[in-house]
This record gives C-alpha cells, structure tokens and sequence, in this order.
C-alpha cells in the first residue's frame, strides 16, 4: 500500500526538523545526510524522495525557521493581534535577545546560528538566510513607515539584533553575554523612537 501525500508532507517536516537541530548544534559541514536521517528515525534511502541534495535540506532547514520556531511563532501570532508595528517590532527585539531565546540551542535562529556556514554554502541556502534577514527588515521597516532613514534604521536594528545574538553565543563570560545583549536591544529600541 503506498504512503499518503500527507505521509510525505510529515517525514519531509521529520527530516527538516532533524536537520535544523543538528545544523543548529555541530554546524553544517559537521553534520552527514546519516547523522539527519537517523537523527528524524529514517534510513539515508528516504532522504533522496525528498531531497536532491544536503545543500537543498539545508536551505529548508534555514527557511523552516519563521514557521517551525516557537519563538518565531509567538512573534507571528502577536502580529495577527497587535495593531501596531512599533508594538511588534519592540515586541521582536525583546524577544531576540532575551534569555530565553539565547539559552534554547536547538531553537536558536540561523541568522545568528548559522552565518559562517551559510556564507560558505551554495545558493539555495544563501537565498534562504536572504529572506530571513529581509524579513525581519520588513518587520522593522514597517514599524518606521513615514520615517525618512527607515530602511537605513531597519538595517541597523536587524544589524544589533543578529551581532548582539553573535557575540553573546561566542563567549563564556555570562555578565558578557548579558550586556552585550543589553546593549544591542537598548540601541535598536532607539532607533524605533522617531521625534
């Protein structure tokens, strides 16, 4: 008896779930098309009825992000019930570099995960952290409409938001950690109060 189309729809997410997590945590250059496989509980065979290649799961790993994370989650559903972008957008810089976001390994998001090893991965990735950074922008760009720099201050929020989360991974100094963070959300929060 053949698979259903919903049966191939759940081990793809199966798949790309394994992936995420274990990109999140070793890396993509660290990480086998073995290791995601059994990893989702599948054998290596599986992943190519989904998948032409490691470099096209990675860049649905990558994307899967706005809709798997539930940190990325709670922001969405905040915005179907804030009515106001500035709300929103301080609601995502909050969130960003709280504690709890920098502390869930498996949840962390690419941009701040993963930017040495999408910078080396091929295009299909690459074009994924792309829309990523463009729409968080968006987020922020929006917040600002009207505002004559806003796509200069969107970049720049975006900028803090990803840096303060990159650095703070990378040292073992928790008040570090902390006032990096500290720093980045007090300076993007400025560029949200327009005169």
């Amino acid at each position: 008896m053949p698979y259903s189309p919903e049966h191939a729809v759940q081990t793809r997410a199966r798949i790309v779930e394994s992936a995420r997590r274990l990109f999140n945590r070793h890396g993509f250059e660290q990480v086998t098309i073995d290791q995601i496989m059994a990893a989702a509980g599948l054998t290596r065979g599986a992943f190519y009825h989904h998948f032409r290649s490691k470099d096209e799961l990675y860049a649905a790993a990558v994307a899967s992000f706005v809709t798997c994370n539930p940190f990325a989650i709670q922001t969405a559903d905040a915005a179907k019930n804030l009515r106001d972008p500035r709300g929103l957008a301080r609601m995502l810089v909050e969130l960003y570099l709280s504690d709890e976001v920098l502390e869930n390994v498996d949840l962390h998001c690419p941009l701040y995960a993963l930017p040495s090893d999408v910078a080396r991965a091929g295009l299909e990735p690459q074009q994924a952290y792309t829309d990523l950074i463009r729409g968080m922008g968006h987020i922020y760009r929006t917040a600002l409409k009207g505002v004559r720099d806003a796509g200069r201050r969107a970049e720049t929020m975006v900028a803090l938001c990803v840096g303060g989360m990159v650095l703070a991974r990378t040292t073992n100094d928790p008040g570090l950690r902390k006032s990096l963070r500290a720093s980045a959300r007090h300076q993007a929060l400025a560029l949200l109060k327009v005169e």
